[in-house]
């Protein structure tokens, strides 16, 4: 369960938009919800056609951002404890740092903003909070419009992807800690396995027709294998979260491209949200922001739960 969530505001609407989901968490449960705007450091800068030096420029932000988080705390109603800080210095350094000095348990943050300090928020953020911070990331993709504050956007249904590592499965407490307080919600488990091809040439002669059969049924024999095998691995996961009181799903994908899979099976099980871990090894070997995961943020509209195995 959280206790400490974190969202990341720049003014912008776009980064408005992980508000909903954040703050339908933090009244689930009982959570302080802290927003935070940084202010990074600025040089001589032009503003509204006034040159300011980067003593004022920086007081004039940071005053601008404490009102604007004040009017965002606002509005976010009394039904929850919420905390606001405008931090100054590197923008990913200082998420990281206060999200460690708060207590934080999640990081709820848009993957893209505009406003005055745009270049900020566009991926870069969230890719270096991805990769530096101890804790789970929920990434939400901001859609265009006004927000809606009173949407209570929790998943139904979200799909975890596997691959058989130690690794990756620890995107599961996560996960579980995300959806306990969501009634009837289940767990999709998801393993996408490589296509078998064959290691040797078809042989050239009068009997092609009968070694490529042979070669063929010998291959279909082996992916059958493959994906029992995974299947196996699968149902012995979704007996633990089961024997938690938490319904499961499990899937098997064979496909040459991870994230596609992924993108193709959360639309066909209708997935309110996908959560994986940023690195592992086999079949998601290359799970780290900018591939796979990267892939997956940018391809589904659903939000995106990240976290970077952290090895003692």
């Amino acid at each position: 369960m959280f206790r400490n969530v974190m969202v990341p505001l720049d003014g912008s609407s776009f980064a408005e938009h992980a508000l909903p989901l954040a703050r339908a968490i933090a009244r689930r449960c009982a959570a302080t919800l802290h927003l935070v705007a940084v202010v990074p450091p600025l040089a001589e800068a032009y503003t509204e056609g006034v040159f300011f030096g980067t003593a004022d420029l920086e007081a004039e932000v940071v005053t601008r951002q404490k009102g604007y988080l004040a009017r965002a705390r606002k509005q976010l109603g009394g039904e929850i404890e919420v905390a606001t800080t405008v931090l100054e210095g590197e923008v990913a350094a200082c998420l990281c740092n206060h999200a460690e000095e708060v207590g934080a348990d999640l990081v709820v943050m848009s993957t893209h903003g505009r406003g005055p300090l745009a270049r900020f928020w566009l991926g870069s953020v969230a890719d270096e909070v991805v990769r530096s911070a101890r804790l789970p990331i929920l990434l939400v993709r901001p859609e265009e419009g006004p927000v809606d504050l009173t949407a209570d956007p929790l998943p139904l249904r979200v799909m975890v992807p596997l691959d058989g590592t130690e690794l990756a499965e620890r995107i599961l407490e996560p996960a579980i800690n995300l959806t306990e307080m969501i009634p009837n919600v289940e767990i999709i488990l998801l393993r996408v396995i490589k296509p078998v091809t064959p290691v040797a040439p078809l042989p050239e002669g009068a009997g092609v027709g009968v070694e490529a059969s042979y070669l063929l049924h010998e291959v279909e024999v082996v992916q059958e294998g493959l994906v029992r095998d995974a299947e196996t691995y699968l149902r012995e996961k979704a007996e633990l979260l089961r024997a938690r009181g938490i319904k499961a799903e499990v899937r098997v994908a064979v496909d040459d491209l991870v994230e596609e899979a992924i993108l193709h099976e959360a639309d066909k099980a209708n997935a309110g949200l996908i959560a994986l871990e940023t690195h592992g090894r086999g079949g998601l070997s290359r799970l780290v922001l900018g591939s796979v995961t990267d892939k997956v943020v940018r391809g589904t509209h659903v939000p995106v739960l990240v976290q970077r195995p952290v090895t003692v």
